[in-house]
Order: structure tokens, then C-alpha cells, then sequence
């Protein structure tokens, strides 16, 4: 019987041992205490834990011991490569001790596998030659001494084939650029707001090119590039949308998509606030207002318009004006977004029904025939159902706590929050918890620069394939917002409106007035002109309005009216003091103005006024100089082109107090009913910036 291999080394009297890198020799063993003797003949007694601790100690000619089983990773491994590691165990045995079981064990030594009789390599040959018999394939001499070696290194372990036990990268194979890409991406999104996985994207094929060169590096699909967002992004980075509950007025009840066959058979519209913050006109940041009309039967935004504070009825009025007529392309947008570039559309031959189509945006246009909206004071005021009336535009209420019933306008407006808003600085997310701790720290655009933006990018989402849009011949291929254009076009007709400056001021909101012998005045305003002098205290000839005229008035700019006369047309009648006061103002500044001058004699009402009017000139030059209040600062801000500069410090404006003399002066032809007389004080009309009207004709001559 042979002696026992691979047994673990004990240290005994007579053994050598290597301790700081010197051999010794053990001479006794004292309980816990081993005395050592040098190759120079000194001695030495070191504590058995201090003698084992050191890195350099070993015992000299003592076989290095076999490691112990590492039995948890062993069962990780599937069941046929454990088979086949304990078989492998009992060949490696037999091949040193000449035993399957290992030395110590019962059973006789094979005559090929005797230690005694044969050397080690050729016992290595022989089970080489065995296992090829068996059926392990071909198995060499270099193999079993390879097995052998890794057998007593790292015990049952080392003999599993460990291609079965390899763990997966996280990443795969994907190439390490894009890996690198991809963390680069997740790097620069951190601490913004999160968006959706489909956002990095862009960004990622963008730090390639920077990185690489454009089209250097093979960019994966997007489902091998979801993958790797999802694997290297820190936990809390994916967007992860709160628990939405079913309002119990929609759950149970039965949802029916819209449909529509032909364009503008119905538009949905509504508004909501953008996800992103804006720089106002005033230098506060703030979300602005995002009003939006949807086609159901094409998918496309027939119009968006952004507006600082809450739209107005008359910006709603306007919104359809933007529906109906081409949209002019920039002159700065490439060609392919031009309609005469663009293939899917058939551009040539309604150029020949509407010239202004030759030089529009490749997007659609449709006059609504039924408009769908919700119950907001908004859509169901009077400007807005005149100006559908006008426009010959059914409108259509939806039921009250029904959001699905505009479902269509409710995506879309998800849509342009993961395409456009999310890729812009100051993208707050959809809910708080998405959005960043420093988003107002962003270099923010303005409402105006934000409307070119959306602007351009509508002519894109219109290149867009839509899921929702199916052609009835290819009803596997998505169609974009223009091709479903086309081909109901196609079908439906297509039937251009001119809109001219008219048509703009007919959208305005209306009062009734008397032309006086002063002329026309509303709140301590006079406007007049030369061609009321035949009108000057004659009576309107529309009956039922007390002889009153028909008035049309800017909300946002009360610089000047347009007045109704006899020959039917709309004429504008300027404000007596208008050269004096260059910048436009709206209402609630010339109640501001009122309620600060002090009171005296309003007999001389052409002296209150003008004094009223150099007052408005001298708000105006102190908000331009900085020695404006906030108040003033905020008023004038509304109406403001150009950012204005912040109020100086220790400067704090106040009101009036409501009641007061100067808030109830009124004049005596005032007793219309007009939403201007009882404006709230925390409801402001929209910046002129926003989608305000100075010049109709102006506006007409743009299409």
C-alpha cells in the first residue's frame, strides 16, 4: 500500500520550514512554541501563529496540499458536468495512488496504474488511452496531466469545464464603445429629469460620432441598446412612473376609440401645461401653457400654440385660423421639411387648388368640420363658439370626468413630451418623481424660442410612422401623418380657405359701444379718427343693441379698436394718445395706472386722460430703467417683446385696495357687459410674444 498523497504538511521535530525567507530547521515543540535553528547554528522559539502568518513560510518537501472542495460552487453547476467531474475525480486518483477511491481505500491496484511498477507518465498515457476506449473523445496524455494538476490545485472544482459555470457579462458581447457610450449617456443624464429609455438614444449616437467619427462604430438595435440601459443604469436612473389609480367615474365604463374617415371630420382639441420650464418675459421660470388641435383621421397636430399664462378665448379663437390655412416654412429649415420636397405628399397638384401651399411646411392642412373639446370656460365661451360658427365648425362637448373621450389629443400630448419636451433643458418630467433636483438651474429657453422649436419639430412628427394610422392594402406598415394625408386627400378633396386680414379681426372679441361726438371711449380711453365724423352721435343700424356699434378689441394690445361701420367692413380706430405710448399694454396696465393716480376733478376728461397716458409713459420708462416695483414689472412684462430688466432691490409695488375711488371710476357708456370690466387678479391676458395681434393685415400678408 502506498503512502498517502496530497496529505495537508505538519510541522514536526526534523522538519525544514522557510521563515522570513530563510530556511530553519525544527528542532522541538514546546505546547505552542516551536524552536528553530538557522543554517548558521543559532536558535530561535516563535509562537506557532506568528511562524504560520508569515507569507513567505512553506514546508520544505512537503507536497502542496490539495485545496479544500469549494461544495457551493460545486452545485452550481449543472448535473451532467458534475457527472462528469466525479468521474474525472476517479480516473486523477487512480493515476497517482493506483486506487479509484484514493489512498486508503479498498480494492486492488491495476497492473497498468501500480505506482510501484510504472512511472507516472506512463500511468498518464494509460488512462489517456482508457478514456479515448470509453468514449471521452480524444483524450491525451497532456489532458489527463492538465486534469491531474487542476485536480490537486483546486480539488472537485478544477476538474468541471467551467464553460458551463462561466458567468454572462452583463453586456454580452456588445462592443465597448457602445458600452461606453451608453455610461457616458447615463453619466450626463444624471441628476436632470428622467425621461423615457427610447431619449438616450439620440444622445448615445451622438457621444459615438463625437468620440469616433460618424458611422465608425455600428450602431445596435434598439432593443440591444434598451438592454444595456436597463443592465448599467444605477438603481432610481429608469423611469419609473407612480401608481395611477382608475377614477372610479371611468372605471366600468365602456371605451370607443374615435374614428374618422376623412380629414377634419373631427379634431380633438385641448391644453395642458408643457413639460418644461420657460423663461418668461418677467425672468421667472415657469411652465407654459401648450394648446393643441388633433386630426383623427390623419393623427396630425393641425396646430400648437404656447402661451406664457392661461390661454385666453381668444387665443383659442385664433388657434382654428391656424388650422385651416397653410403654414409657412422658415427659411432656415431644410428643404426636405418643405412640402414641394416633400414624396409623400401630393404637392403639385394642390399647389394648383392653393398657391400658398408652393412654399408651406410638409404638414397638413383640414378645415374642421365637428371640433371635440372639454368643458374648460375656455372652448365654451362665446368668442370660441362664434369663431367656429363663422368658420363653419361644429363643436362638440365632451362628457363631464370622460378623459377618454379625447383620448386621441390625451396621447399625443404624451407623444410630444417623450419625442420633443424630454430633449430640451428644463425638462421637469412628467411627475416629481422624475424630475431632477436642479432642473431650474438649465439654461431654459424662452416661450418664443420654444414655439420655433415645436414649430419645426411638428413638421418632423409629421415624417413620423404612426401606429395607430393602417393603409386598408398594407395593413402591416405604418403610415406617417402625411401619407394618411394624402391618401384620404386623395379621396375626401381638398378644399383651400382664404383667410385674410378679415378673417383675423372677425376672431377678435366683440363690445358694443356709442360713437360720442369725442368719439368712442372705453374705461378713460378716446379713440378717434377723422372717418367716425359722419357716425358721431348717430345711432348703429343694427337694431336691438340701443343704437350701440359693434366693437373689436385686442385683449392684448388696447392701443386700438376696429369699429363696424355702415359699409359692413371692420375699420381700426387708433387710440388719441397712441403716439405717446409706443409699447403695446393690455387692460389690467391701464387699470393699474388708474388705481395709482390720485384722485381729482374728472370733469376735464381730456385732461384725466392725458394725464393717464403720460403716467402709462412714465410706468413704462421706469420698468426699461430698472426703477420699476414688482408689480409694475409683472404688468408690463405681459406685453413685453424683449426681456425686461429685474426691479431693483428694497422696490415693493402694491395695489390699491379694491373699492377704492380710483377702481370705481367708470365712465357712462360703460354699462356693456365685457369680461374685460371684471378681470380676476390672478388671471393675466397672454403676452403679446405668446400669439398676440397687433396688425391683422400684417399677419394676413404672412400667408
Amino acid at each position: 500500500m502506498t503512502a498517502r498523497r496530497n496529505a495537508r504538511p505538519s510541522v514536526k521535530a526534523g522538519a525544514q520550514v522557510r521563515f522570513r525567507g530563510v530556511k530553519w530547521q525544527v528542532v522541538a515543540l514546546s505546547g505552542q512554541t516551536i524552536h528553530l535553528v538557522g543554517p548558521d547554528g543559532g536558535g530561535e522559539a516563535v509562537l506557532a501563529g506568528y511562524l504560520f502568518a508569515d507569507p513567505g513560510f512553506s514546508v520544505i518537501g512537503a507536497d502542496v496540499p490539495q485545496a479544500a472542495p469549494q461544495w457551493g460552487l460545486f452545485e452550481t453547476a449543472p448535473a451532467a458536468a458534475r457527472e462528469k467531474a466525479l468521474a474525472w475525480q476517479r480516473h486523477v486518483r487512480e493515476v497517482e495512488c493506483g486506487l479509484a477511491g484514493g489512498p486508503g481505500s479498498t480494492g486492488a491496484v491495476r497492473e497498468q496504474y501500480d505506482p510501484e511498477r510504472h512511472t507516472l507518465a506512463e500511468r498518464e498515457q494509460a488512462k489517456a488511452e482508457e478514456l479515448t476506449a470509453l468514449g471521452f473523445g480524444r483524450v491525451s496524455r497532456t489532458t489527463v496531466q492538465r486534469m491531474r494538476l487542476a485536480y490537486r490545485k483546486q480539488g472537485l472544482w478544477g476538474l468541471l469545464d467551467h464553460r458551463t459555470t462561466r458567468s454572462s457579462s452583463p453586456t454580452g458581447r456588445s462592443d465597448e464603445r457602445v458600452v461606453a457610450a451608453v455610461r457616458e449617456a447615463l453619466r450626463r443624464r444624471r441628476g436632470r429629469s428622467k425621461g423615457t429609455i427610447n431619449g438616450l438614444f439620440p444622445l448615445i449616437n451622438q457621444i459615438l460620432e463625437d468620440q469616433h467619427g460618424p458611422g465608425t462604430v455600428p450602431v445596435p438595435s434598439q432593443a440591444t441598446l434598451y438592454r444595456l440601459v436597463t443592465t448599467l443604469a444605477r438603481p432610481g436612473e429608469l423611469p419609473s412612473g407612480p401608481v395611477r389609480q382608475v377614477p372610479a367615474s371611468v372605471e366600468g365604463r365602456a371605451f370607443t376609440p374615435a374614428m374618422a374617415l376623412r380629414p377634419g371630420e373631427q379634431v380633438q382639441i385641448d391644453t395642458t401645461r408643457l413639460d418644461v420650464l420657460a423663461l418668461f418675459d418677467d425672468g421667472h421660470l415657469a411652465r407654459p401653457e401648450l394648446t393643441i388641435a388633433v386630426d383623427v383621421a390623419t393623427r396630425a397636430i393641425l396646430a400648437a400654440v404656447l402661451c406664457p399664462s392661461a390661454t385666453k378665448a381668444v387665443d383659442a379663437a385664433l388657434l382654428l385660423a391656424e388650422m385651416a390655412v397653410p403654414h409657412p416654412a422658415r427659411p432656415t429649415w431644410p428643404d426636405i421639411l418643405r412640402m414641394d420636397h416633400a414624396r409623400a405628399l401630393p404637392h403639385q397638384r394642390l399647389a394648383t387648388l392653393d398657391e400658398r401651399l408652393a412654399g408651406a411646411a410638409a404638414r397638413p392642412v383640414v378645415l374642421p368640420e365637428t371640433i371635440v373639446v372639454d368643458r374648460g370656460k375656455v372652448f365654451v365661451s362665446a368668442a370660441f363658439t362664434a369663431a367656429c360658427e363663422s368658420l363653419g365648425i361644429s363643436v362638440q362637448p365632451a362628457p363631464p370626468r370622460a378623459p377618454t373621450a379625447k383620448g386621441i389629443v390625451e396621447r399625443t400630448f404624451g407623444s410630444i413630451n417623450a419625442l420633443f419636451c424630454q430633449h430640451l433643458p428644463g425638462y421637469t418630467g412628467s411627475d416629481v418623481t422624475r424630475r431632477g433636483p436642479d432642473t431650474e438651474k438649465d439654461a431654459c429657453y424662452s416661450v418664443t424660442q420654444l414655439q420655433d422649436l415645436l414649430d419645426e419639430w411638428l413638421v418632423h412628427y409629421h415624417h413620423r410612422p404612426h401606429e395607430g394610422l393602417r393603409h386598408p392594402m398594407m395593413p402591416r406598415k405604418a403610415l406617417t401623418p402625411n401619407q394618411m394625408w394624402a391618401a384620404l386627400v386623395a379621396v375626401a378633396g381638398y378644399v383651400p380657405v382664404p383667410l385674410t386680414g378679415h378673417d383675423y379681426l372677425e376672431l377678435l372679441p366683440v363690445r358694443w359701444q356709442a360713437i360720442t361726438p369725442a368719439g368712442i371711449t372705453i374705461h378713460h380711453r378716446t379713440y378717434d379718427a377723422d372717418l367716425l365724423a359722419p357716425h358721431r352721435g348717430q345711432a348703429s343700424p343694427v337694431a336691438g343693441r340701443g343704437g350701440k356699434w359693434e366693437i373689436h378689441y385686442n385683449p392684448h394690445d388696447v392701443r386700438q379698436i376696429w369699429v363696424r361701420l355702415p359699409d359692413g367692413e371692420l375699420t381700426e380706430i387708433p387710440w388719441i394718445h397712441r403716439d405717446h405710448v409706443h409699447r403695446p399694454f393690455d387692460e389690467r396696465t391701464w387699470q393699474h395706472i388708474r388705481t395709482q393716480a390720485v384722485d381729482g376733478n374728472h370733469g376735464d376728461a381730456e385732461q384725466y386722460e392725458a394725464s393717464l397716458a403720460d403716467a402709462l409713459d412714465q410706468l413704462m420708462r421706469r420698468v426699461h430703467s430698472g426703477h420699476a416695483t414688482t408689480t409694475e414689472q409683472a404688468l408690463l412684462a405681459r406685453t413685453a417683446h424683449l426681456p425686461l430688466p429685474a426691479a431693483r432691490d428694497g422696490d415693493h409695488g402694491t395695489e390699491a385696495p379694491a373699492g377704492s375711488p380710483a377702481q370705481q371710476a367708470t365712465e357712462g357708456n360703460d354699462d356693456s357687459i365685457d369680461d374685460l370690466d371684471n378681470l380676476p387678479d390672478d388671471v393675466s391676458p397672454a403676452p403679446a410674444t405668446g400669439f398676440g395681434l397687433y396688425n391683422a393685415h400684417e399677419e394676413a400678408d404672412k400667408w
